[in-house]
Protein backbone atom coordinates (compact mmCIF):
# COMPACT_ATOMS: atom_id res chain seq x y z
CA UNK A 1 0.00 0.00 0.00
CA UNK A 2 1.39 3.32 -0.80
CA UNK A 3 0.63 6.00 2.08
CA UNK A 4 0.02 8.59 -0.60
CA UNK A 5 -3.45 6.61 -1.45
CA UNK A 6 -3.88 5.36 1.68
CA UNK A 7 -6.24 6.56 4.39
CA UNK A 8 -4.46 7.06 7.49
CA UNK A 9 -6.00 10.46 9.49
CA UNK A 10 -3.05 10.33 12.76
CA UNK A 11 -3.45 12.81 15.18
CA UNK A 12 -0.46 15.39 16.39
CA UNK A 13 -2.45 15.81 19.74
CA UNK A 14 -3.87 13.35 22.35
CA UNK A 15 -7.70 13.93 22.41
CA UNK A 16 -8.71 14.83 26.03
CA UNK A 17 -11.44 12.12 26.12
CA UNK A 18 -8.64 9.29 26.17
CA UNK A 19 -7.46 7.98 29.47
CA UNK A 20 -5.57 5.04 28.52
CA UNK A 21 -2.26 4.38 26.53
CA UNK A 22 -4.38 2.25 23.80
CA UNK A 23 -7.18 4.42 23.94
CA UNK A 24 -4.72 7.05 23.12
CA UNK A 25 -2.54 5.19 20.82
CA UNK A 26 -5.41 4.17 18.48
CA UNK A 27 -7.17 7.33 18.20
CA UNK A 28 -3.31 9.44 17.39
CA UNK A 29 -2.77 6.46 14.68
CA UNK A 30 -5.90 7.09 12.93
CA UNK A 31 -7.61 3.51 14.20
CA UNK A 32 -10.46 4.00 15.19
CA UNK A 33 -13.18 7.33 15.79
CA UNK A 34 -15.70 7.30 18.16
CA UNK A 35 -19.01 7.46 16.94
CA UNK A 36 -20.94 7.29 20.14
CA UNK A 37 -19.97 6.53 23.85
CA UNK A 38 -18.76 3.39 23.52
CA UNK A 39 -19.33 2.61 20.00
CA UNK A 40 -16.38 3.29 17.30
CA UNK A 41 -16.07 2.81 13.65
CA UNK A 42 -12.62 0.82 13.04
CA UNK A 43 -10.52 3.12 10.44
CA UNK A 44 -8.26 0.95 7.55
CA UNK A 45 -5.39 0.62 9.91
CA UNK A 46 -7.37 -0.90 13.02
CA UNK A 47 -9.20 -2.82 10.77
CA UNK A 48 -6.84 -4.39 9.56
CA UNK A 49 -5.51 -4.95 13.03
CA UNK A 50 -8.61 -6.76 13.68
CA UNK A 51 -8.63 -8.82 10.77
CA UNK A 52 -5.05 -10.14 11.42
CA UNK A 53 -6.50 -11.39 14.96
CA UNK A 54 -9.43 -12.72 14.07
CA UNK A 55 -7.92 -14.72 11.20
CA UNK A 56 -5.30 -16.20 14.16
CA UNK A 57 -8.75 -16.85 16.23
CA UNK A 58 -10.44 -18.92 13.01
CA UNK A 59 -6.46 -20.77 12.28
CA UNK A 60 -6.63 -22.23 15.80
CA UNK A 61 -10.08 -22.59 16.28
CA UNK A 62 -10.14 -25.23 13.36
CA UNK A 63 -6.95 -26.25 13.93
CA UNK A 64 -8.46 -27.81 17.58
CA UNK A 65 -11.46 -29.19 14.94
CA UNK A 66 -14.27 -26.48 16.02
CA UNK A 67 -16.77 -25.37 13.50
CA UNK A 68 -17.18 -21.79 12.42
CA UNK A 69 -20.66 -20.63 11.70
CA UNK A 70 -22.51 -17.29 11.96
CA UNK A 71 -25.27 -16.15 13.85
CA UNK A 72 -27.74 -12.98 13.88
CA UNK A 73 -26.65 -10.05 16.41
CA UNK A 74 -30.60 -9.53 17.16
CA UNK A 75 -31.83 -12.04 19.01
CA UNK A 76 -35.91 -13.34 19.79
CA UNK A 77 -36.47 -12.60 23.60
CA UNK A 78 -38.23 -15.83 23.81
CA UNK A 79 -35.11 -17.73 23.87
CA UNK A 80 -34.08 -16.06 26.97
CA UNK A 81 -37.06 -16.03 28.36
CA UNK A 82 -37.16 -20.26 28.34
CA UNK A 83 -33.72 -20.46 29.52
CA UNK A 84 -34.73 -17.28 32.59
CA UNK A 85 -31.74 -14.80 31.53
CA UNK A 86 -34.02 -12.67 29.94
CA UNK A 87 -35.59 -10.31 33.34
CA UNK A 88 -32.18 -11.68 34.93
CA UNK A 89 -29.45 -9.99 32.58
CA UNK A 90 -30.03 -6.93 34.08
CA UNK A 91 -29.56 -3.39 32.30
CA UNK A 92 -27.14 -4.67 29.80
CA UNK A 93 -28.79 -6.28 28.06
CA UNK A 94 -30.49 -4.02 25.23
CA UNK A 95 -34.38 -4.80 24.72
CA UNK A 96 -35.55 -4.34 21.19
CA UNK A 97 -39.16 -3.97 19.97
CA UNK A 98 -39.81 -4.33 16.53
CA UNK A 99 -43.04 -2.95 14.25
CA UNK A 100 -44.91 -6.11 14.67
CA UNK A 101 -44.70 -5.57 18.99
CA UNK A 102 -42.32 -8.43 18.94
CA UNK A 103 -40.00 -8.60 21.70
CA UNK A 104 -35.83 -8.76 20.62
CA UNK A 105 -32.78 -8.54 22.06
CA UNK A 106 -29.11 -7.40 20.62
CA UNK A 107 -27.30 -10.04 21.52
CA UNK A 108 -24.67 -10.21 24.78
CA UNK A 109 -23.92 -13.67 24.57
CA UNK A 110 -25.69 -16.96 22.06
CA UNK A 111 -25.91 -19.42 24.66
CA UNK A 112 -29.72 -19.21 24.06
CA UNK A 113 -29.72 -19.31 20.27
CA UNK A 114 -26.75 -22.27 19.74
CA UNK A 115 -28.73 -24.13 22.56
CA UNK A 116 -32.34 -23.83 19.82
CA UNK A 117 -30.02 -24.97 16.90
CA UNK A 118 -28.65 -27.64 18.34
CA UNK A 119 -32.07 -29.22 19.56
CA UNK A 120 -33.39 -28.83 16.60
CA UNK A 121 -31.07 -31.17 14.58
CA UNK A 122 -28.95 -33.17 16.70
CA UNK A 123 -31.17 -35.67 18.04
CA UNK A 124 -28.08 -38.95 19.17
CA UNK A 125 -24.91 -39.58 21.06
CA UNK A 126 -23.55 -40.58 17.37
CA UNK A 127 -23.11 -37.04 16.84
CA UNK A 128 -20.92 -35.87 19.55
CA UNK A 129 -18.71 -34.42 20.30
CA UNK A 130 -19.44 -31.35 18.63
CA UNK A 131 -18.42 -27.31 18.90
CA UNK A 132 -19.65 -24.62 17.21
CA UNK A 133 -18.38 -20.98 16.92
CA UNK A 134 -18.56 -17.75 15.43
CA UNK A 135 -16.67 -14.22 15.14
CA UNK A 136 -19.65 -11.42 15.68
CA UNK A 137 -20.54 -8.00 17.51
CA UNK A 138 -22.15 -7.89 20.86
CA UNK A 139 -23.77 -5.15 22.65
CA UNK A 140 -23.61 -5.00 26.50
CA UNK A 141 -24.71 -1.58 27.33
CA UNK A 142 -22.31 -0.69 29.96
CA UNK A 143 -23.54 1.92 32.25
CA UNK A 144 -19.78 3.76 31.74
CA UNK A 145 -17.84 2.63 28.54
CA UNK A 146 -14.34 3.77 28.87
CA UNK A 147 -10.69 3.31 27.64
CA UNK A 148 -12.00 3.11 24.05
CA UNK A 149 -12.18 -0.55 22.63
CA UNK A 150 -10.94 -2.02 25.93
CA UNK A 151 -14.89 -1.11 27.44
CA UNK A 152 -16.94 -0.24 24.72
CA UNK A 153 -20.44 -0.97 24.52
CA UNK A 154 -20.40 -2.69 21.02
CA UNK A 155 -17.74 -5.45 21.04
CA UNK A 156 -15.96 -8.03 18.31
CA UNK A 157 -16.25 -11.57 20.15
CA UNK A 158 -15.39 -14.90 19.30
CA UNK A 159 -17.37 -17.22 21.20
CA UNK A 160 -17.96 -21.20 20.78
CA UNK A 161 -19.87 -23.63 22.24
CA UNK A 162 -19.52 -27.25 23.21
CA UNK A 163 -21.71 -30.49 23.06
CA UNK A 164 -21.08 -33.22 24.44
CA UNK A 165 -22.65 -36.39 25.94
CA UNK A 166 -21.40 -36.53 29.82
CA UNK A 167 -19.53 -34.43 32.20
CA UNK A 168 -16.06 -36.40 30.77
CA UNK A 169 -16.39 -35.39 27.83
CA UNK A 170 -17.21 -31.84 28.26
CA UNK A 171 -13.97 -31.37 30.51
CA UNK A 172 -12.29 -32.72 27.80
CA UNK A 173 -13.79 -29.71 25.70
CA UNK A 174 -12.54 -27.57 28.13
CA UNK A 175 -9.14 -28.69 27.95
CA UNK A 176 -9.18 -28.84 24.27
CA UNK A 177 -10.20 -24.72 24.39
CA UNK A 178 -7.87 -23.91 27.02
CA UNK A 179 -4.60 -25.17 25.33
CA UNK A 180 -6.03 -23.45 21.81
CA UNK A 181 -6.05 -20.11 23.20
CA UNK A 182 -2.90 -20.52 24.83
CA UNK A 183 -1.47 -21.19 21.52
CA UNK A 184 -3.71 -18.25 19.80
CA UNK A 185 -2.27 -15.59 22.19
CA UNK A 186 1.29 -17.10 21.60
CA UNK A 187 1.08 -16.24 18.16
CA UNK A 188 -0.20 -12.39 18.85
CA UNK A 189 3.08 -12.07 21.07
CA UNK A 190 0.78 -12.04 23.92
CA UNK A 191 1.42 -14.05 27.13
CA UNK A 192 -2.13 -14.37 28.36
CA UNK A 193 -2.31 -15.83 31.62
CA UNK A 194 -5.33 -18.80 32.95
CA UNK A 195 -6.80 -17.72 36.08
CA UNK A 196 -9.37 -19.28 38.00
CA UNK A 197 -12.39 -16.87 37.91
CA UNK A 198 -15.59 -16.18 38.89
CA UNK A 199 -19.15 -17.64 36.22
CA UNK A 200 -20.84 -14.69 36.59
CA UNK A 201 -24.36 -14.90 34.63
CA UNK A 202 -23.19 -17.03 32.17
CA UNK A 203 -23.29 -20.16 34.95
CA UNK A 204 -21.71 -23.12 36.11
CA UNK A 205 -18.70 -23.49 38.52
CA UNK A 206 -15.71 -23.99 35.80
CA UNK A 207 -14.51 -21.28 34.65
CA UNK A 208 -11.23 -19.59 33.95
CA UNK A 209 -10.08 -16.13 32.38
CA UNK A 210 -7.16 -15.21 30.41
CA UNK A 211 -5.66 -12.27 31.70
CA UNK A 212 -2.31 -9.92 30.05
CA UNK A 213 -0.57 -8.17 32.82
CA UNK A 214 -0.84 -4.78 32.35
CA UNK A 215 -0.83 -1.70 35.18
CA UNK A 216 -4.25 -0.41 33.18
CA UNK A 217 -5.39 -3.83 33.74
CA UNK A 218 -9.14 -3.76 35.20
CA UNK A 219 -8.73 -6.59 37.29
CA UNK A 220 -6.11 -6.82 40.69
CA UNK A 221 -4.70 -10.50 39.98
CA UNK A 222 -2.23 -13.02 41.95
CA UNK A 223 0.15 -15.28 40.84
CA UNK A 224 2.95 -17.59 40.98
CA UNK A 225 5.61 -16.00 39.35
CA UNK A 226 6.71 -19.79 37.86
CA UNK A 227 3.66 -19.44 35.51
CA UNK A 228 5.22 -16.61 33.67
CA UNK A 229 8.10 -18.59 32.03
CA UNK A 230 5.52 -20.94 30.83
CA UNK A 231 5.44 -21.12 26.95
CA UNK A 232 4.25 -23.93 24.29
CA UNK A 233 6.40 -22.69 21.64
CA UNK A 234 6.43 -24.89 18.54
CA UNK A 235 5.01 -27.63 20.93
CA UNK A 236 2.60 -29.96 18.40
CA UNK A 237 -0.53 -30.77 19.76
CA UNK A 238 -2.86 -33.96 19.20
CA UNK A 239 -6.42 -32.26 20.35
CA UNK A 240 -7.95 -35.68 20.23
CA UNK A 241 -5.74 -36.75 22.93
CA UNK A 242 -6.92 -36.11 26.46
CA UNK A 243 -4.10 -37.05 28.37
CA UNK A 244 -2.00 -34.85 26.10
CA UNK A 245 -4.70 -31.79 26.90
CA UNK A 246 -5.62 -32.45 30.55
CA UNK A 247 -1.12 -32.39 31.23
CA UNK A 248 -1.11 -29.17 29.37
CA UNK A 249 -4.22 -27.73 31.77
CA UNK A 250 -2.39 -29.17 34.82
CA UNK A 251 0.80 -27.29 33.60
CA UNK A 252 -0.72 -23.93 33.35
CA UNK A 253 -3.29 -23.81 36.49
CA UNK A 254 -0.90 -25.60 38.96
CA UNK A 255 0.69 -22.43 39.16
CA UNK A 256 -1.23 -19.91 41.69
CA UNK A 257 -3.47 -17.83 39.62
CA UNK A 258 -6.67 -15.93 40.47
CA UNK A 259 -8.28 -12.54 40.11
CA UNK A 260 -9.47 -10.48 43.14
CA UNK A 261 -12.70 -11.93 42.70
CA UNK A 262 -11.84 -15.82 43.32
CA UNK A 263 -8.09 -14.65 45.38
CA UNK A 264 -7.87 -17.00 48.45
CA UNK A 265 -5.30 -15.25 50.83
CA UNK A 266 -4.56 -18.71 52.52
CA UNK A 267 -4.13 -20.74 49.50
CA UNK A 268 -1.95 -18.19 48.14
CA UNK A 269 0.14 -17.97 51.63
CA UNK A 270 1.84 -21.79 50.49
CA UNK A 271 3.38 -20.03 47.65
CA UNK A 272 7.15 -19.18 48.34
CA UNK A 273 7.05 -15.70 49.12
CA UNK A 274 10.03 -15.10 46.50
CA UNK A 275 7.82 -15.83 43.58
CA UNK A 276 3.97 -13.93 44.99
CA UNK A 277 3.38 -11.46 42.46
CA UNK A 278 0.30 -9.18 42.36
CA UNK A 279 -0.64 -7.12 39.68
CA UNK A 280 -3.41 -5.87 36.95
CA UNK A 281 -4.71 -7.50 34.40
CA UNK A 282 -6.73 -6.91 31.29
CA UNK A 283 -9.09 -9.63 30.63
CA UNK A 284 -9.00 -11.17 26.78
CA UNK A 285 -10.82 -14.30 27.08
CA UNK A 286 -12.73 -16.72 29.51
CA UNK A 287 -13.94 -20.46 29.10
CA UNK A 288 -16.89 -22.08 31.04
CA UNK A 289 -18.32 -25.52 31.69
CA UNK A 290 -21.73 -25.11 32.76
CA UNK A 291 -23.11 -28.36 32.46
CA UNK A 292 -26.93 -28.66 31.35
CA UNK A 293 -27.63 -25.28 32.48
CA UNK A 294 -29.49 -24.22 29.22
CA UNK A 295 -29.79 -27.92 28.22
CA UNK A 296 -32.29 -29.19 30.41
CA UNK A 297 -34.96 -25.89 30.37
CA UNK A 298 -34.45 -25.68 27.05
CA UNK A 299 -34.87 -29.54 25.94
CA UNK A 300 -31.57 -29.79 23.92
CA UNK A 301 -31.61 -33.50 24.82
CA UNK A 302 -30.43 -37.08 22.43
CA UNK A 303 -30.24 -40.33 23.12
CA UNK A 304 -27.40 -42.43 24.86
CA UNK A 305 -25.90 -45.82 23.75
CA UNK A 306 -28.70 -47.33 26.01
CA UNK A 307 -31.39 -45.66 24.13
CA UNK A 308 -31.97 -43.06 27.13
CA UNK A 309 -32.89 -39.12 26.50
CA UNK A 310 -30.49 -36.88 28.53
CA UNK A 311 -29.45 -32.96 28.43
CA UNK A 312 -26.13 -32.54 26.83
CA UNK A 313 -23.56 -31.22 28.90
CA UNK A 314 -22.60 -27.97 27.60
CA UNK A 315 -19.92 -25.17 27.93
CA UNK A 316 -18.79 -21.35 26.28
CA UNK A 317 -15.44 -19.53 25.52
CA UNK A 318 -14.71 -16.41 24.28
CA UNK A 319 -11.83 -14.29 22.75
CA UNK A 320 -12.72 -10.70 23.27
CA UNK A 321 -11.38 -9.84 19.34
CA UNK A 322 -11.52 -6.14 19.50
CA UNK A 323 -10.65 -6.16 23.27
CA UNK A 324 -7.37 -8.04 21.98
CA UNK A 325 -6.49 -4.58 19.63
CA UNK A 326 -6.34 -2.34 23.04
CA UNK A 327 -4.72 -5.11 25.04
CA UNK A 328 -1.56 -5.91 22.74
CA UNK A 329 -0.94 -2.25 22.47
CA UNK A 330 -0.97 -1.80 26.08
CA UNK A 331 1.91 -4.50 26.85
CA UNK A 332 3.55 -3.36 23.33
CA UNK A 333 4.05 0.00 23.28
CA UNK A 334 6.55 3.23 24.07
CA UNK A 335 6.52 6.63 24.40
CA UNK A 336 6.61 7.10 20.43
CA UNK A 337 3.57 4.96 19.73
CA UNK A 338 2.75 1.25 19.49
CA UNK A 339 4.97 -1.75 18.58
CA UNK A 340 3.19 -4.63 16.66
CA UNK A 341 4.05 -7.56 17.48
CA UNK A 342 5.25 -9.64 13.59
CA UNK A 343 1.96 -11.69 13.83
CA UNK A 344 -0.76 -9.32 14.21
CA UNK A 345 1.23 -5.92 12.72
CA UNK A 346 -1.39 -3.93 9.97
CA UNK A 347 1.60 -4.19 7.67
CA UNK A 348 4.55 -6.43 7.85
CA UNK A 349 7.07 -3.34 6.94
CA UNK A 350 7.31 -0.01 6.18
CA UNK A 351 9.10 1.59 3.34
CA UNK A 352 10.58 5.55 4.17
CA UNK A 353 11.69 7.85 0.92
CA UNK A 354 13.53 10.14 2.40
CA UNK A 355 14.03 11.88 -0.64
CA UNK A 356 11.09 11.86 -2.81
CA UNK A 357 10.98 12.52 -6.64
CA UNK A 358 14.88 11.76 -6.58
CA UNK A 359 15.18 8.99 -8.97
CA UNK A 360 17.34 6.83 -7.64
CA UNK A 361 15.46 6.74 -4.43
CA UNK A 362 12.18 6.56 -6.29
CA UNK A 363 13.57 3.64 -8.45
CA UNK A 364 14.72 1.69 -5.15
CA UNK A 365 11.91 2.22 -3.51
CA UNK A 366 9.45 1.02 -6.18
CA UNK A 367 12.21 -2.33 -6.27
CA UNK A 368 11.58 -2.90 -2.85
CA UNK A 369 8.19 -2.38 -2.77
CA UNK A 370 7.65 -5.14 -5.64
CA UNK A 371 10.49 -7.53 -4.11
CA UNK A 372 8.69 -7.39 -1.05
CA UNK A 373 5.19 -8.00 -2.44
CA UNK A 374 5.99 -10.49 -4.48
CA UNK A 375 7.38 -12.42 -1.14
CA UNK A 376 3.64 -12.43 -0.03
CA UNK A 377 4.48 -9.34 1.99
CA UNK A 378 2.35 -6.12 2.76
CA UNK A 379 4.67 -3.41 3.13
CA UNK A 380 3.47 0.41 3.71
CA UNK A 381 5.86 2.98 1.48
CA UNK A 382 5.52 6.28 2.32
CA UNK A 383 5.75 7.85 -0.85
CA UNK A 384 4.62 11.50 0.48
CA UNK A 385 6.48 14.74 0.40
CA UNK A 386 6.26 14.94 4.18
CA UNK A 387 9.99 16.13 5.95
CA UNK A 388 11.78 12.75 6.96
CA UNK A 389 11.39 13.65 10.07
CA UNK A 390 7.32 13.52 10.23
CA UNK A 391 7.73 10.23 8.39
CA UNK A 392 9.72 8.61 10.67
CA UNK A 393 7.25 10.09 13.34
CA UNK A 394 4.51 8.50 11.07
CA UNK A 395 6.03 5.12 11.20
CA UNK A 396 6.67 4.92 15.16
CA UNK A 397 3.06 6.33 16.16
CA UNK A 398 1.45 3.30 13.72
CA UNK A 399 4.51 0.95 15.05
CA UNK A 400 5.09 -1.09 12.01
CA UNK A 401 7.46 -4.10 13.43
CA UNK A 402 10.36 -3.08 10.55
CA UNK A 403 11.22 -0.38 8.82
CA UNK A 404 13.32 0.13 5.27
CA UNK A 405 14.72 3.21 4.85
CA UNK A 406 16.25 4.21 1.73
CA UNK A 407 18.15 7.76 0.66
CA UNK A 408 20.86 9.45 -1.65
CA UNK A 409 23.59 8.57 0.55
CA UNK A 410 22.96 4.87 1.26
CA UNK A 411 22.10 3.99 -2.30
CA UNK A 412 25.28 5.50 -3.02
CA UNK A 413 26.84 2.81 -1.12
CA UNK A 414 24.80 0.11 -2.27
CA UNK A 415 22.68 -0.33 0.73
CA UNK A 416 19.24 0.85 2.35
CA UNK A 417 18.87 0.89 6.05
CA UNK A 418 16.38 -1.86 7.81
CA UNK A 419 15.49 -0.63 11.70
CA UNK A 420 13.23 -2.91 14.49
CA UNK A 421 10.78 -0.82 15.66
CA UNK A 422 10.89 -2.65 19.34
CA UNK A 423 14.70 -2.59 19.65
CA UNK A 424 15.80 0.87 17.99
CA UNK A 425 18.62 -1.16 16.25
CA UNK A 426 19.70 -0.31 12.58
CA UNK A 427 21.52 -2.35 10.14
CA UNK A 428 22.64 -1.39 6.69
CA UNK A 429 22.26 -4.49 3.98
CA UNK A 430 21.47 -4.23 0.20
CA UNK A 431 18.08 -3.91 -0.62
CA UNK A 432 18.34 -7.90 -1.63
CA UNK A 433 19.46 -8.68 1.70
CA UNK A 434 16.57 -6.65 3.21
CA UNK A 435 14.20 -8.44 1.32
CA UNK A 436 15.55 -11.52 2.51
CA UNK A 437 15.90 -10.68 6.00
CA UNK A 438 12.11 -9.99 6.10
CA UNK A 439 10.91 -12.77 4.16
CA UNK A 440 13.01 -15.14 7.03
CA UNK A 441 11.28 -12.89 9.83
CA UNK A 442 8.06 -13.64 8.97
CA UNK A 443 8.08 -17.03 7.57
CA UNK A 444 5.39 -19.13 8.54
CA UNK A 445 3.51 -16.68 10.20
Amino acid sequence: MRLSRYFLPVLKETPAEAQIVSHRLMLRAGMIRQQAAGIYSWLPLGYRVLRRIEEIVHDEQQRAGHIPMLMPTLQPADLWRESGRYDDYGEEMLRITDRHGRDLLYGPTNEEMITDIFRAHVASYKDLPLTLYHIQWKFRDEIRPRFGVMRGREFYMKDGYTFDIDKDAAVHAYNRHMVSYLRTYERMGLQAIPMRADTGPIGGDLSHEFLVLADTGESEVFYDNAIAGLTLGGRQVNYDDRDECAAIVHEWTTPYARTDETHDEAVFAEVPEARRESSRGIEVGQIFYFGTKYSEPMGAVVSNDRGERVPVHMGSHGIGVSRLVGAIIEASHDEKGIIWPEGVTPFHCGIVNLKQGDSGADTACEALYAALTARGLEPLYDDTDERAGAKFATQDLIGLPWRITVGPRGLAKGVVELTSRRSGESEELSPEAAVERLAEIYAGR
